[in-house]
């Protein structure tokens, strides 16, 4: 089952929505506080967030910011606000969609399902048959599918927006740890390896999923012809 986070301080409004994605066949979970909002996106699992503007501990733009410096996952702002400026600032922050009060229930469980598709339609583009399942956290090559954690599925599903781009350890470390927490430059190179080795094992194919070129970075090699891997 799909999982949505709804951020909404109307207690009312938020069960709403949550049973109205309950029946449509989601898992829904409610916050009202952009630190709880924030730390449960962090936490990874979610595949769509429903975010009110106005919370009672900051700005639902201030937090919709935040969680792109560090996640893709699709946000839906609910909001009051019907001015065209804020609209367009919503979408511009990094918004995939913008709903403005009043609505109806189902048009929001509808629009849920249209941001779910179009996220899904553009992660099945990484290439080759490789496919990437949000839903799940899992690479999909010929039926063949690989679990992965959280952080494994960020890593690849960064390196899948370009096929052949050579990603630099910084580039990757910004993407999975955007807090700027102090660990060690080889800590990408420990999830590679694991990743590596997942998909080496569960996908069909003769050839490395992820080449290195040394002193470089790393990207995702989606053809045998590809493999110039050189070990850093």
């Amino acid at each position: 089952m799909p999982r949505v986070l709804i951020v909404e301080d109307e207690p009312r409004l938020a069960q709403l929505l949550a049973d109205y994605l309950t029946h449509s066949r989601f898992q829904a979970d409610q916050t009202a506080s952009v630190r709880e909002a924030e730390r449960l996106v962090r936490a990874g699992g979610y595949q769509a967030v429903l975010l009110d503007l106005m919370l009672p501990d900051g700005d639902g733009m201030e937090l919709c910011k935040t969680i792109r410096r560090f996640s893709q996952v699709p946000i839906l702002m609910i909001t009051a606000r019907v001015e065209e400026v804020d609209r367009l600032l919503g979408l511009e922050i990094g918004a995939d969609d913008y709903i403005c009060k009043p609505f109806s229930p189902r048009e929001v469980v509808a629009r849920v399902k249209a941001v779910l598709r179009r996220s899904l339609a553009t992660e099945q583009e990484a290439g080759s048959g490789l496919e990437l399942d949000r839903h799940r956290f899992e690479a999909v090559c010929q039926s063949a599918r690989v679990a992965l954690t959280a952080i494994e599925f960020e890593l690849l599903a960064t390196l899948a927006k370009q096929p052949g781009r050579i990603w630099s350890r910084d580039q990757l470390m910004d993407v999975i740890y955007p807090d700027h927490r102090v660990v060690s430059d080889r800590t990408i190179d420990s999830h590679i390896r694991k990743l590596r080795r997942k998909l080496g094992e569960g996908l069909p194919g003769d050839h490395d999923w992820i080449g290195s070129v040394y002193g470089v970075g790393y990207r995702l090699q989606t053809r045998p012809e590809d493999d110039t891997d050189e070990d850093e």
